[in-house]
């Protein structure tokens, strides 16, 4: 497992030509175990990609993106076509306070699964909390004033406490830990696989499917990730030793996880899906990001303007984004009842990564479970209808912004990789 996101040199050359690269799809949890454990072959130093104007790549990534559902590709293309201006604000965003502070239990126990104690090959495994004067008091404020608990809630943060880490001084990364088994144990017994799931487990015609592809969404996203660091430590002449990185074959790991002969063929699909629904919740909570924003929570005025210039772009304006949020109201008040299931899979998922070893899969693995499960609370709320914005917590708006970001950063690097 690979809870992840990584700042790659070549994002940078990406970003500055405002064009892109195009993608495939991912690995699926289940069948990780399947794979080969033999070490792949090192990676010889690769060249750069270099940037290239959109072109019919742009069509067959779209075409491979949607291979199951064509009602996603207009929201496939606008999404593509928005990454240019949006990818750069998200660079900028995690410099912001309120959007890279965590108080997270890193301390906490396993309790899904026995384990034997993980040493992690590398030092990149570890995180650190930040002195307490970083630490703005408007956000251990907030953190502390919003812990109220709710039985039948949604993913649940960890109670605030003085301890909070910095994702800025902890980016995501490729550390070598290998977090299959947590994986399995996520699609096998957190996901749905009864009634019209068990034919279709991501596009039948029920909300369940909707979370199964959302949670596949999730993966895709990691997968996606852990290639980008892969990538980065090639570049910059770190080098991969296999006594240390399983993987060290960067084609073979992109088209094993995200290539549409891979474990999973609807992986990018997927991870478009959620992005979707990300989408959807950040314009649901705009009202109260932009509150935030005029009542300095977020910062100083550049701060403000790099959110704003978030929150009012094009993309969440244009309605193609809305199938993924709304098919899964649809199918949701079609079932309203039985919606605590949902609920209770998300409070799960957040406990399973305190199964995660290494301390910086664990730390990202939270933020990213935890905007997944704000999106959802937002789209469907307790009855299928969609929750109240007004209620979310501070540190569940910084975590689906934060989600939102690395999406982009997945969906940048699978657009790359394609060509």
């Amino acid at each position: 497992m690979r809870l992840l996101l990584l700042p790659v040199v070549t994002i940078a050359t990406l970003l500055s030509t405002g064009h892109p690269h195009h993608c495939d799809a991912f690995v699926p949890p289940q069948n990780i175990c399947s794979f080969s454990t033999k070490k792949l072959p090192v990676l010889k130093k690769i060249k750069r990609c270099i940037p290239c104007p959109p072109s019919s790549h742009v069509a067959t990534h779209t075409a491979l993106a949607s291979r199951n559902d064509d009602s996603l590709a207009p929201g496939i293309q606008a999404i593509d076509a928005a990454l240019p201006t949006l990818s750069p604000l998200f660079a900028e965003l995690r410099s912001l306070p309120y959007f890279r502070l965590y108080s997270c239990d890193m301390l906490a126990s396993c309790e899904h699964m026995p384990q034997e104690l993980f040493e992690c090959y590398t030092e990149s495994c570890e995180i650190y909390p930040v002195d307490d004067e970083e630490v703005p008091s408007d956000i251990k404020r907030a953190d502390f004033k919003e812990h109220d608990f709710e039985l039948d809630g949604w993913a649940r943060w960890d109670m605030p406490s003085e301890d909070y880490y910095d994702t800025l001084l902890f980016p995501e990364d490729y550390t070598g830990y290998d977090g299959a088994e947590v994986w399995r144990f996520i699609h096998k017994r957190i996901g749905f696989h009864e009634g019209a799931v068990s034919s279709d487990e991501y596009d039948a015609d029920d909300w369940k499917a909707d979370f199964n592809k959302a949670v596949s969404g999730l993966h895709a996203m990691v997968s996606a990730q852990v290639i980008r660091s892969m990538q980065e430590k090639i570049e910059l002449g770190v080098g991969l030793d296999p006594e240390s990185y399983e993987w060290t074959d960067l084609s073979a790991e992109f088209e094993r996880r995200l290539g549409p002969q891979g474990e999973t063929p609807a992986a990018v699909e997927n991870l478009y899906f959620t992005m979707m629904l990300l989408l959807s919740g950040v314009r649901a909570a705009r009202d109260r990001l932009l509150m935030d924003c005029d009542m300095g929570k977020v910062g100083d005025e550049r701060a403000r303007q790099i959110l704003r210039s978030i929150l009012t772009h094009p993309l969440l304006e244009d309605p193609n984004i809305d199938v993924a949020s709304h098919r899964l109201r649809e199918h949701a008040l079609k079932d309203s009842n039985n919606l605590w299931e949902a609920r209770m899979r998300t409070r799960d998922l957040m406990r399973i990564m305190n199964c995660v070893q290494c301390n910086k899969c664990r730390f990202h693995g939270k933020i990213s479970t935890l905007g997944l499960s704000t999106a959802l609370q937002l789209a469907v709320g307790h009855r299928g209808t969609g929750g109240d914005a007004t209620k979310i917590h501070r540190v569940e708006l910084a975590a689906l912004v934060t989600a939102m970001g690395k999406f982009s950063g997945g969906i940048d690097l699978c657009l790359q990789m394609q060509t």
